[in-house]
């Protein structure tokens, strides 16, 4: 045993010889027990001027002993030298206590990186750290500019009333549960009220309850462990709820969410605490609940599908998001904004023909604030003027509000007619009187179009348009 000792002693030795590295090492006092050549250069010492003194003697700021005293590691962290022979020199450093079999602290030691290749990796990553902190924070700043009770267009009384009932809500730390149809904006209005509370400078992380498999949906909450089961990532995986932490963490589609993980997220909310999958540790965390739903979850209650339980601790202040075609007054200022986002994303100049408007804020609107903006996105591609006109809109949008109560008076073969003719005049108008391109945007062939022509006596306008 001995033997095997000394000739780890004599590799340990031509190690320190041989490395450009430097290297101290301590007892569990703090006395220096040996010292290897490059570090000696550095300090500005002769090694019998390091050996048998305490460590603060020959770097006043060390931290070894505090290593010691409370176990811990470092790798990688710069250490700037202050007093002693070395004055304001920095150097990458990895420092460890030593302990035996028994568990018992025997010592410590130090690393320390000069090679100017080494120095130099540290100073890119620093500045690349700098950067990328820089652009973080500007991120964040945009992002509470783009989500933020003043951005989101609405000014009629009902909308008015859900944005101050927000706005109160962002103040508290109270969960809240965001109801209503797809696509009236629950997910933008979670962004909105977590931008505008005090957790506006940490994360907000959302999870699609509908999209994840039932089986991943605990790891994606509450992250694993290393090997905690097959296929685990190596090093592990943080889970949301942690990322969260300190910040916020939005539900979509809460009401999709299995009835096994309502329990488990019940008891989140209960202690405050998560359990990574294959970990013995409990970590406290910190987050502000906010879920959203289509469904009805008290009658999901009923039927056994959603946890009463549960509902109560989320439901603490409840938003009810009303439909668009409830908000007639909003609609052409949202159709115009999401026409000015295109405008910028495609170099364009586009603009509304006086007929959209009566058209948009007629139509009934199932799929809300999300099918009018998609409806917008279609129109701009189909049009190949400055000008965005009905023909351009998707047949069942002008086909659902084109009817009203004067068009009940007048024979329905008639109004059949006017309502071609109209169609067919702002296709050849769009065409620039092309019956090609009018007939591919109608969807009849060339010889239909010149009877249709005929037939509404427009063939006399081709040279006046």
């Amino acid at each position: 045993m001995k033997k095997n000792r000394n000739i780890y002693q004599h590799i340990f030795y031509k190690f320190l010889e041989m490395t450009d590295d430097g290297f101290i090492v301590t007892d569990s006092d703090g006395i220096v027990t040996d010292v290897n050549e490059p570090y000696c250069k550095f300090l500005k010492l002769k090694k019998e001027n390091c050996l048998g003194k305490n460590i603060l003697k020959i770097i006043p700021n060390s931290k070894l002993i505090d290593v010691m005293k409370n176990r811990y590691t470092e790798e990688g962290v710069i250490h700037t030298y202050t007093g002693g022979n070395v004055i304001e020199m920095k150097a990458m450093v990895n420092r460890s206590y030593v302990e035996d079999n028994d568990g018992e602290i025997i010592g410590s030691i130090g690393q320390a990186r000069f090679k100017f290749q080494t120095l130099d990796i540290a100073k890119r990553f620093m500045a690349e750290y700098e950067e990328l902190e820089f652009y973080k924070e500007e991120y964040r700043k945009t992002e509470i500019t783009r989500f933020s009770f003043d951005s989101i267009i609405g000014s009629c009384s009902n909308f008015v009333k859900i944005k101050n009932d927000g706005l109160k809500a962002a103040k508290t730390n109270f969960s809240v549960l965001l109801t209503g149809e797809t696509g009236t904006g629950k997910e933008i209005f979670a962004k909105v009220i977590h931008y505008a509370s005090p957790r506006a400078q940490k994360p907000m992380i959302c999870i699609d309850c509908a999209s994840i498999p039932e089986e991943l949906m605990e790891s994606e909450l509450f992250g694993y462990e290393e090997g905690a089961f097959t296929g685990a990532k190596k090093g592990g995986k943080k889970g949301k709820l942690f990322i969260a932490n300190g910040g916020t963490i939005f539900f979509d589609e809460i009401g999709d969410m299995p009835l096994k993980m309502q329990s488990k997220l019940l008891r989140v909310l209960q202690e405050r605490k998560i359990e990574p999958i294959g970990s013995l540790n409990v970590i406290p965390i910190d987050v502000r609940i906010i879920a959203a739903t289509r469904k009805n979850l008290p009658q999901m209650i009923k039927t056994g599908e959603f946890r009463e339980d549960l509902f109560y601790r989320l439901n603490v202040i409840n938003i009810e998001m009303i439909p668009l075609r409830e908000r007639k007054d909003d609609i052409m200022e949202m159709a115009n904004q999401f026409l000015e986002d295109l405008n910028q994303e495609m170099k364009g100049r586009k603009i509304f023909a006086k007929d959209i408007y009566n058209c948009l804020r007629k139509y009934h609107w199932p799929g809300n604030i999300r099918e009018l903006e998609n409806v917008i996105k279609s129109a701009y591609a189909s049009s190949n003027s400055s000008y965005i006109d009905l023909v351009d809109l998707p047949l069942r949008i002008v086909n659902d509000n084109n009817i009203n109560e004067a068009d009940l008076e007048i024979p329905l073969l008639e109004v059949v007619k006017n309502y071609e003719k109209e169609l067919l005049t702002a296709a050849l108008k769009k065409s620039n009187w092309n019956c090609d391109e009018a007939a591919k945007k109608l969807k009849l062939s060339r010889s239909a179009i010149y009877k249709k022509i005929k037939k509404y006596g427009l063939s006399y306008q081709v040279n006046k348009i």
